[in-house]
């Protein structure tokens, strides 16, 4: 789940944090076999996520054989820079994969660090965008990266890049990778999409004008590439560019796609919900979004 590079044979690749694998197995064990180093959290059964800080090579996920039976196990990524190289997995001898359970919706969340999960303690799996497709029962994406603006060409991301993620969502790969290919957008449809953009975009200076430009020629591009998605574009936790945020949607709305719909978040939280530098949201606090945020989507999935 998520944008896999499945163009080799012998090996998958994700990019951008959160993005799984899931899989049901018969037998007792199961290890996975990894070509780089990354940060990955496992769960089987259901059971809590087990991390494992750079797995690499042949790693086993049972150290406790488990009870003979079909099992479930899922493999996430931590963060943003870390990527999942799958080489295939190793069971029992005579066991085999399952097909597992795979919801039919799926929830694309688009933003920066705070939909990143920077600051949280899981990173990508305690933020509100992993927290809200849990508690929904869907699959679930993050195409966020830490620093980003909404607008293209203002080096506006921390190690220079003036990738903005107007462009950079239609990419495979994070802006670590200046020259990635286009996603193809026909691997899986969203059926709802989440957008929670402006915040850096702030620190720049640039006028709302601007901002309200690009913003609806981006939720255009998505409707292009997702012609069936509700799409919600948030205020930003903080405030934001939230007029023109708004204006944005009423200009979509004013266009005729009514499947646009703007969140006001004004209130989800308090000073208190916020890590030490006042902007990124701590467990607690990305706990109190997903509590907001999921009633407003579920309508949408039935």
């Amino acid at each position: 789940i998520g944008r896999w590079d499945t163009s080799s044979s012998t090996v998958a690749i994700s990019y951008w944090g959160g993005a799984y694998l899931k899989t049901a197995f018969t037998g007792t064990t199961v290890k996975i076999k990894l070509r780089i180093a990354s940060d990955i959290f496992v769960s089987i059964d259901g059971k809590a996520d087990t991390l494992y800080k750079a797995a690499n090579g042949t790693v086993n996920l049972t150290h406790t054989p488990l009870h003979a039976g079909t099992h479930t196990l899922r493999v996430a990524t931590r963060f943003q820079s870390d990527f999942i190289q799958f080489q295939g997995l190793i069971l029992d001898p005579g066991a085999k994969t399952v097909s597992p359970t795979v919801s039919p919706k799926l929830i694309e969340f688009v933003g920066d660090s705070i939909t990143a999960g920077t600051k949280d303690s899981k990173l990508a799996l305690s933020d509100y965008a992993w927290l809200v497709g849990e508690q929904l029962h869907v699959e679930h994406t993050q195409i966020a990266q830490g620093g980003i603006c909404l607008i293209d060409n203002i080096h506006c991301y921390a190690p220079g890049s003036s990738i903005g993620m107007s462009r950079q969502f239609f990419k495979m790969q994070t802006v670590a990778f200046p020259n990635s290919p286009n996603w193809d957008f026909s691997r899986y449809q969203a059926t709802a999409v989440v957008i929670n953009l402006g915040t850096n975009d702030n620190t720049k200076r640039l006028s709302d004008t601007t901002f309200q430009s690009v913003y609806i020629t981006f939720i255009k591009n998505i409707r292009a590439k997702y012609p069936h998605a509700s799409i919600f574009v948030l205020r930003t936790f903080g405030g934001y560019k939230a007029t023109p945020t708004q204006a944005a949607v009423r200009a979509i709305h004013a266009a005729g796609d009514s499947k646009v719909y703007y969140v006001n978040t004004t209130g989800w939280l308090i000073s208190s919900d916020y890590a030490t530098d006042g902007l990124h949201p701590t467990d607690s606090g990305q706990m109190k979004v997903a509590a907001r945020l999921a009633p407003i989507l579920k309508p949408y999935l039935a």
